[in-house]
């Protein structure tokens, strides 16, 4: 299972980003934990200046604007589930 961060203020962009990872995980069967981060301080802490970041298991995968479908697609097959080779 993925674990992904969506780090913003809860603006349009980072409530569209959060949309669409949802829609591309559940439309292509990605196991996904996810979670919205709206504390500045911990959004600073992962070193984002500009949100809508994403966080995806621990790895900063974007920062700034609303990513597209394809590249969102992209952060899933570059990383493997930890602890469970059958999502590779």
């Amino acid at each position: 299972m993925f674990n992904v961060k969506v780090l913003g203020s809860g603006c349009a962009n980072c409530e569209n980003t959060y949309r669409l990872i949802e829609e591309v995980t559940e439309s292509n069967a990605i196991p996904v934990e996810m979670e919205k981060v709206e504390d500045m301080a911990t959004i600073l802490s992962y070193g984002i200046m500009s949100t809508p970041g994403v966080i995806v298991n621990d790895k900063i995968a974007h920062a700034g604007g609303v990513p597209d479908k394809k590249t969102i697609l992209s952060w899933f097959s570059q990383q493997c589930c930890p602890g469970n080779d059958s999502c590779c």
